[in-house]
């Protein structure tokens, strides 16, 4: 008599958890659904104009940031502005490329 009580009691308990597994797996599952992407980051033009680094496609920013910082980033490459006011950017073997 005392097993079956024993194995009743640990039934239900397993039960019970499993019950409470499944529980916080729906929630978790419903949590996961309603997150949002807030998209791709763009950066301001104000800070586009005082950061060299930040990679643009606007021809006339990128002339000005080169007068002013000596390198702008500029379609996913960065120029550099030697002492001599010569245009280059580097090359993947570390070769200077005057343009």
């Amino acid at each position: 008599m005392f097993n079956i009580l024993v194995i009743l009691f640990l039934s239900i308990v397993f039960l019970i958890i499993l019950s409470i597994l499944y529980f916080y797996k729906k929630r978790y599952q419903r949590s996961a659904k309603t997150t949002t992407s807030f998209g791709s980051f763009t950066p301001y033009l104000k800070e586009q104009q005082f950061n060299p680094d930040i990679n643009t496609d606007n021809w006339d920013l990128h002339k000005l940031r080169l007068e002013k910082f000596r390198r702008s980033q500029y379609k996913g490459l960065t120029f550099f502005k030697s002492s001599e006011d010569k245009i280059y950017y580097l090359s993947e073997k570390g070769i200077k490329v005057y343009c």
